[in-house]
């Protein structure tokens, strides 16, 4: 049977999704990271809320309703509304995170997801980045930040990730390149800062 690179390609690039990489980096943060203790459920749920649940909703909704073309959100100009929508659950996200008295860590991964998108959405009005290699850098910097160098091995995924993006012309070299190199930095720095690590 032939090898359909095409199929190969959207698979790599739905599995490496945000609302499938997000969730579980918030999974091995909060469970291996911080033990398998009550109130990392509620943690947890906050996170999942904010970074799967609602996205994945907001997301089906405007392709049912004809405000986006594909679930991917191929075309830059369809991008605005469900960033502009995420900065706010995000937000809310953090307030919720806040009354839980959390780990700074998981407090500022909200606040800065609501942070970095709000960078993504000013990027967004004049060019297209590839918001498939920022939120997985990004993911990988929160966790380096919890579990040091031993998780930078994941960063070998990026070219895959990369390759796939451009195969399926969803984005050039560039628009995938920036993405990687500004999601890993700015989150690290971000955190690094907010932590005091």
């Amino acid at each position: 049977m032939k090898f359909d690179l095409h199929r190969f390609a959207n698979l790599v690039s739905w599995v490496i999704s945000p609302i499938v990489v997000a969730p579980a980096a918030y999974m091995a943060i909060v469970l291996v990271g911080y033990g398998n203790k009550p109130e990392n459920i509620s943690h947890l749920s906050v996170l999942f809320a904010s970074s799967t649940i609602v996205p994945m909703l907001l997301i089906y909704g405007l392709k049912k309703t004809g405000k986006v073309s594909d679930y991917n959100i191929t075309f830059r100009e369809q991008r605005f509304l469900p960033l502009l929508v995420l900065v706010a659950v995000n937000v809310l996200g953090y307030e919720f995170m806040q009354q839980l008295h959390p780990p700074r860590l998981l407090s500022g991964i909200l606040l800065f997801n609501a942070v970095n998108t709000v960078l993504i959405l000013l990027i967004t009005l004049q060019w297209k980045i590839s918001i498939h290699l920022f939120s997985f850098a990004s993911s990988v910097a929160l966790l380096f930040m919890q579990f040091g160098f031993n998780s930078l091995w994941l960063l070998a995924v990026v070219p895959l990730l990369i390759w796939s993006r451009m195969f399926l012309k969803a984005h050039n070299f560039m628009q995938t390149l920036v993405g990687s190199i500004v999601g890993f930095a700015v989150m690290f720095a971000e955190l690094k800062w907010w932590t005091g690590l």
